[in-house]
């Protein structure tokens, strides 16, 4: 009994509504050699054989003086000191809790690691150890930064003692590809349309209602209302704004508080029902990029 098989070639799988860059960097795939010369050194992605530095993973090549890494197109959340991001308590255990926050293995954060409700600075008893639960259990969404990088088996150490950071509560989490998120100075932003947003550098975004206008410094914390109704309003904006950046990571554009709001003032000729589609979607990508080239002229 024979079955017909249908392979599409390569180039029957390129994605158009992707707006194509002027100069798009060189593809390298797992395999090909980057470079023969002398007195370069190889990173992350690379491999020396027969003194021709490789590569092992498909991507664009990076190069920092001397060393070169090739940048993969697709992975996991590795994580670097300082890096904000947003997980997900997978357990709970004793003086620590396990965050899922898309990489390898689960996130660690010490009882230790955070603020006690109030914002209270004391050594831990073993009454807050009774008490871990109700501070964070299982399915609670968090913000944190990463504190450290474990040399054992490379999973992160995170920490919540900044007020900014804690328990998030009503909003959307959108995932894109975490490459497409721009490291910034800060990551918590109060957009102009009338919501907050979470970058993390995870390739996890957090879409909030605006609740404190004045600053960040009462967003974090053990708090969680989640009776509070949130306006018809806000609600749509906060719609537009997933759908948003889901259009803008497919089309593989970077993704920071400016090209969120761009694509968010391009998107409001369309109904947020229509943002996904092929042609808006190709649209709006393409008008932010014009304007965030043209603000890069400026």
């Amino acid at each position: 009994m024979t079955h017909n098989v249908y392979i599409r070639l390569a180039s029957q799988r390129v994605d158009n509504t992707i707006p194509v860059a002027i100069d798009p960097p060189k593809l390298y795939t797992p395999g090909e050699i980057i470079t023969c010369a002398s007195g370069f050194m190889g990173g992350h992605g690379t491999y020396l054989e027969e003194e021709a530095h490789t590569a092992s993973v498909a991507g664009v090549v990076q190069q920092v003086n001397k060393l070169i890494s090739v940048q993969p197109l697709k992975n996991r959340y590795d994580g670097d000191v300082g890096d904000v991001v947003i997980g997900r308590i997978t357990d709970v255990q004793q003086k620590r809790w396990k965050v899922d926050t898309n990489s390898r293995l689960d996130s660690i954060l010490l009882l230790s690691s955070v603020n006690l409700p109030g914002g209270e600075l004391r050594r831990r008893s073993v009454e807050d150890e009774h008490m871990m639960r109700k501070y964070l259990q299982e399915g609670d969404l968090i913000s944190a930064e990463v504190q450290k990088k474990s040399h054992e088996d490379g999973s992160l150490l995170l920490h919540t003692r900044s007020l900014k950071y804690g328990k998030l509560s009503q909003g959307v989490l959108v995932k894109v590809l975490p490459s497409l998120v721009k490291r910034r100075k800060t990551h918590f932003h109060n957009l102009l349309c009338g919501a907050s947003i979470v970058l993390g550098n995870n390739g996890y975004i957090w879409i909030c209602p605006t609740t404190n206008r004045g600053g960040d410094d009462n967003m974090g914390g053990f708090t969680q209302n989640l009776e509070e109704v949130v306006p018809h309003q806000d609600r749509e904006v906060i719609a537009r704004l997933r759908n948003c950046i889901l259009a803008l990571g497919n089309c593989r554009l970077m993704l920071y508080d400016t090209s969120i709001q761009y694509a968010f003032e391009e998107s409001l000729k369309y109904k947020v029902s229509e943002l996904l589609q092929p042609e808006p979607m190709f649209d709006i990508c393409f008008l932010t990029q014009q304007r965030l080239l043209m603000q890069e002229d400026e």
